[in-house]
């Protein structure tokens, strides 16, 4: 996230009707909620981790046990526990 200064993006109308709700501070303008990309899809994670979610669940379907699927994929028992009996 960048700072822009408001004065040279925003019309002057706009920045002084701003002014009369906030003066000499931060404010953060997120983006629409169409143009929002979600979590992971940028950078890969998400594909990353719903593939080896996915070998976790079918390695449980052939029977292997998950206080060893911890061990192999480096999670708690808790975590593999989620990851398994997901819906």
């Amino acid at each position: 996230m960048k700072y822009v200064k408001a004065h040279e993006v925003l019309p002057e109308e706009l920045l002084e009707r701003l002014q009369e709700y906030i003066q000499g501070e931060m404010i953060y303008i997120p983006k629409r909620e169409s143009d929002r990309q979600s979590w992971g899809s940028r950078s890969g994670n998400r594909q990353y981790y719903d593939e080896r979610n996915k070998q976790i669940r079918n390695a449980f379907r052939k029977g292997a046990l998950i206080d060893h699927l911890a061990d192999e994929y480096a999670l708690s028992i808790e975590t593999i526990k989620k990851i398994v009996y997901k819906k």
